[in-house]
């Protein structure tokens, strides 16, 4: 270690004991702003996947006679949000690095409440034809773009705040805010499936969830506006346009950080593919092969959501007691173990059980999803950090989540089995296993000597922070 970077890690270690404005009250209202958003644009994102589960297939979608030909259909325009993704990533990554984590959260949330109040405005297919799945693909298309830019920005804006020894707990609430999200779209569509007919929910009491987005974006961009940038991101920025030499964005980290981009991209892709198993083939499965009805489905997500929220947390805190790797670890092998748990407990046909084995899933999943956004931000540079979260975080959901639910209703409907989705989930968690032993241990290090090490390695100008 230079001097300059134990000279620097002293600094952290002061700025750590009491002096960081990220510190008390302060970093709790950045995590609370980041949580906002977070909940708002994720109730908006997950409302149409249950959504395309539950709705879309019957009507934006001719009828085939199968059901599974309908979901299919709409998880292909839900897999559209993906492709979206990496691109927003690249979009307001490079934004995110030379305007700042705030203003770009501001935009990001504004463009998902507009573009998923419109979706409850689509008319079906019955009334236009084809011009029904053309509209709620663009749409879908934009949401997925904004979405793309809002995960890595909400993670940052708290991980550049959090004290070095406790980063992994701090940063795993924006990960918390996601079951929030979804919990709140699942509870929306449980009112209006329960209160109202069949033929009701199906032609207009879903539109009311996504219209309620309009009222709860305001919320969030309202909150968002009373946050401050971290420290570090500003002297970093202003490096940037002291010096010529000192690059930035989405070019830079592909040239200089490819590595970290691979990794990040194997982070994601267990924990992706098994999210969305988890959350949206489980209800395809339950309704396909064990008839269970749309209400009791959506009340087993409310429960396990909950339950998810008050893990992901104390998953966090784990990552900085035992370490980043280890408890990674332990959610790619679980998450391999429990597709041959949950289907057979989904066979059973009791609610008890059935709940059980979602919340043990999501449970499972916070081993991997709680340490993400610690480990991600330790992986680059201040200067490049907002374009290589994005990016790693965002391509994957092209050949992760957003295949996922299609590919597991593809192979129900072609072998009646749930065996090629578990052994699809066991090679997606070894794969993760394998990238996470690559790693190298990152528990407690400050991001002044990440950019530090990153000046030395690259020849850039004394006191220019990554």
């Amino acid at each position: 270690m230079s001097v300059g970077q134990r000279s620097t890690g002293k600094a952290a270690q002061a700025s750590n004991a009491g002096q960081a404005p990220g510190k008390g009250a302060g970093l709790k209202k950045i995590v609370a702003a980041s949580m906002v958003g977070t909940v708002v644009e994720w109730y908006e994102f997950f409302l149409y996947a249950t959504a395309a589960t539950l709705v879309f297939g019957k009507y934006f979608f001719p009828s085939t006679g199968n059901d599974l030909d309908g979901i299919i259909q709409a998880f292909l325009t839900y897999a559209v949000g993906f492709v979206a993704r990496p691109l927003g990533g690249i979009v307001f990554g490079q934004i995110g690095d030379k305007l700042g984590r705030k203003p770009t959260l501001q935009l990001t949330i504004v463009i998902v409440g507009v573009s998923t109040f419109l979706m409850g405005c689509l008319p079906g297919f019955v009334d236009v034809g084809y011009w029904a799945p053309a509209m709620l693909v663009a749409l879908r298309f934009i949401q997925g773009f904004a979405l793309g830019g809002e995960w890595g920005g909400a993670v940052l804006l708290v991980a550049e705040h959090s004290p070095n020894q406790s980063r992994g707990f701090w940063s795993s609430w924006p990960q918390a805010a996601v079951p929030v999200g979804n919990l709140l779209a699942t509870l929306v569509l449980f009112i209006m499936s329960t209160t109202l007919s069949s033929a009701a929910f199906l032609g207009w009491g879903w539109r009311v969830a996504f219209w309620l987005s309009a009222i709860i974006v305001f919320v969030g961009y309202y909150i968002r506006t009373h946050v401050t940038e971290a420290p570090i991101f500003l002297e970093a920025k202003a490096q940037v346009e002291k010096e010529q030499a000192v690059s930035y964005g989405v070019g830079e980290v592909l040239r200089k950080y490819p590595k970290g981009i691979l990794q990040a991209m194997g982070l994601r892709f267990a924990e992706n593919i098994m999210y969305y198993l988890v959350v949206s083939f489980s209800i395809v499965y339950l309704k396909a092969v064990d008839k269970y009805d749309t209400s009791s489905l959506l009340l087993a997500l409310l429960i396990a959501h909950v339950i998810h929220f008050a893990v992901i947390p104390q998953v966090g805190r784990l990552a900085d007691t035992w370490g980043r790797k280890p408890v990674y670890l332990i959610g790619a092998v679980t998450g391999a173990v429990w597709p041959f748990m949950a289907f057979p407990m989904f066979d059973t046909k009791n609610a008890v059980v059935i709940v059980a084995a979602v919340a043990i899933g999501l449970c499972f999943h916070a081993f991997m999803y709680s340490g993400q956004p610690a480990i991600m931000t330790e992986l680059f540079p201040t200067r490049m950090r907002y374009s290589g979260v994005s990016l790693g975080s965002q391509v994957t959901s092209i050949f992760a989540g957003s295949l996922a639910p299609l590919l597991a209703t593809q192979w129900l409907k072609d072998t009646g089995s749930w065996l090629p989705t578990a052994i699809y989930l066991v090679v997606a968690c070894a794969i993760t296993a394998v990238v996470v032993l690559t790693l190298k241990e990152t528990k407690g290090v400050a991001l002044e000597d990440v950019d530090n090490a990153d000046a030395e390695r690259h020849g850039l100008p004394t006191g220019a922070r990554a």
